[in-house]
């Protein structure tokens, strides 16, 4: 059941991302052309406190003209760590500095059309050192209750993919 790619040529990059097509030969021998997209990889966190409530931003994203909560993430810059980018984007798009960060899920959200890869960690505990870095990133930034996470999912209230991947992990674990 493995595709066999034979050639990928670029079909528009930028330092964004790469859109390109393959030639893919299906298991059963036939050949097509499949388009997908390279990106580099990004990492986030969930943070959590001792009051069981998880940092969120409340934002809107203009390409699917949706508003939802998100998790904090964003891109790892060259050379950087991936848990060192996630506590710099928890810092920028909320304002707050997270405690310790530890590994808690690897997402590819999209493994159908792009190779995009989120480092996803957790942290317990945040201290306020201020306003968000970017007022764009987020309309809000609240704590809010885990115990109502799981409705909120189930309302579309948490479009992200990552996020909600990350926020339902949380909860089934210990």
């Amino acid at each position: 059941m493995r595709w066999q790619v034979h050639s990928e040529k670029p079909l528009y990059t930028d330092r964004w991302l790469d859109v390109r097509v393959a030639e893919v030969e299906l298991p059963d021998g036939r050949r097509l052309d499949h388009r997908l997209i390279r990106t580099a990889p990004g990492a986030g966190a969930v943070v959590t406190d001792d009051r069981h409530r998880v940092l969120l931003i409340w934002r809107h994203r203009f390409i699917t003209d949706s508003w939802g909560w998100e998790i904090p993430i964003g891109g790892i810059d060259d050379g950087e760590e991936p848990a060192t980018a996630a506590a710099r984007e928890v810092e920028e798009e909320t304002g707050w500095r997270p405690g310790a960060l530890r590994p808690l899920l690897r997402v590819q959200p999209t493994n159908g059309l792009s190779d995009s890869v989120h480092h996803i960690f957790r942290a317990d505990g945040a201290t306020h050192i201020g306003p968000p870095a970017e007022a764009w990133e987020a309309e809000r930034v609240e704590w809010i209750p885990l115990a109502g996470i799981r409705d909120m999912v189930g309302r579309g209230d948490v479009p992200c993919g990552t996020s909600m991947a990350a926020l339902l992990y949380v909860l089934t674990g210990p």
